[in-house]
């Protein structure tokens, strides 16, 4: 295991400095990370024939990402995904936050200055067959309209069995909801090889939450059977795509944890059939939500090697806690009381076949 560390800029009117980290193990993947946002900007993997690709969707430089993106492999928080007109209640107070999500009106991914807009500090861990960087920040009481002061560690790692590990922990002083995710966008042809409808998907879930017009869950699950969003055996994206009766997929599976590796359970299992990568994702968490980039298109996003990023050219699956769950009481809470500890795990698996 080898790591580097190299400057890479700086944010205006924040004092820590942004670092690109770069991890590789000993069969030749490696993963680049920043302290900005959190953010993996990229990650070479293998294919079938032993010739490395970058995988993710993303930028070559701190001065692309901050002229915005659309959560290239950023962490999202403190709230991943949506709250409802950006209200809830805790103890009979409540909370307002910002409806930054245009098109619906919802509070998305802790607003437009969520974690990802931060430099965060960092520590390194090094064993004999990993590395793991350990981002850590203060997240004030009040900030984005959140309540309780939020001490929060995502820490990043990648192993000699080509596993790539988000886990996340959080401490608060004061009750308040939390669901932290990374978001990255993957295309295991490579992210410069278009789109991933011709990807092989399988989620390990029966159920998901249907969402209203506004992208809010109705509080309802249904079964995904004889839908195009039915991947409980391998389905090809394109396909299943061709059965639904909506522009492309966000939404939130309810993983049913039938099939377990120690605390982690199976969520979702990536395959391209033409470099023969495949990516395993286990977790902790009790759902992923599949959004298969479709909206890429919405705007100009041109990446790495000035590849432009076109609908559908990657895709993301965020292990997370269900959207709109601190208004509604039946699903798996997000609330955080002082005295306990937020933490969750995810490993994104990588092998050929």
């Amino acid at each position: 295991m080898e790591i580097t560390v190299e400057p890479w800029g700086e944010v205006e009117g924040q004092e820590m400095p942004v670092h690109l980290l770069t991890l590789r193990n000993q069969n030749g993947m490696q993963v680049s990370v920043t302290n900005y946002g959190c953010i993996v900007a990229s990650l070479c993997t293998p294919d079938k024939h032993g010739e490395l690709a970058d995988v993710v969707l993303g930028y070559e430089s701190l001065a692309q990402y901050l002229a915005g993106h659309p959560f290239f492999g950023a962490i999202a928080g403190r709230y991943a995904n949506r709250i409802a007109q950006g209200q809830y209640l805790l103890d009979g107070e409540s909370f307002q936050l910002e409806t930054n999500e245009l098109p619906t009106g919802q509070h998305l991914h802790g607003g437009t200055k969520g974690f990802d807009k931060y430099v965060w500090a960092y520590s390194i861990e090094r064993s004999s067959d990993a590395i793991f960087v350990h981002f850590s920040r203060v997240s004030p009481d009040g900030e984005s309209g959140y309540g309780g002061t939020l001490q929060v560690v995502h820490s990043i790692g990648l192993d000699e069995h080509n596993q790539l590990h988000f886990n996340f922990k959080a401490t608060t002083d004061k009750p308040t909801v939390v669901n932290l995710v990374n978001h990255g966008y993957y295309n295991l042809a490579g992210h410069n090889s278009g789109s991933i409808e011709g990807h092989e998907l399988k989620i390990y879930a029966d159920l998901y939450t249907p969402v209203a017009d506004n992208m809010i869950p109705t509080g309802e699950l249904l079964a995904v059977k004889n839908s195009g969003l039915d991947f409980t055996t391998a389905q090809r994206i394109g396909d299943n795509r061709a059965l639904l009766n909506e522009a492309g997929y966000d939404h939130n599976y309810v993983l049913h944890q039938r099939d377990k590796e120690g605390e982690y359970a199976l969520a979702a299992e990536l395959y391209d059939p033409v470099s023969g990568r495949e990516m395993t994702v286990l977790t902790t968490q009790p759902g992923v939500q599949f959004y298969s980039g479709f909206k890429l298109s919405n705007k100009n996003w041109v990446g790495k090697g000035g590849y432009k990023y076109e609908s559908c050219s990657g895709l993301c699956l965020e292990t997370q806690h269900f959207p709109d769950s601190p208004n509604k009481a039946h699903f798996p809470s997000t609330r955080l009381n002082p005295g306990e500890v937020f933490e969750q795990k995810t490993i994104h698996r990588f092998r050929t076949r």
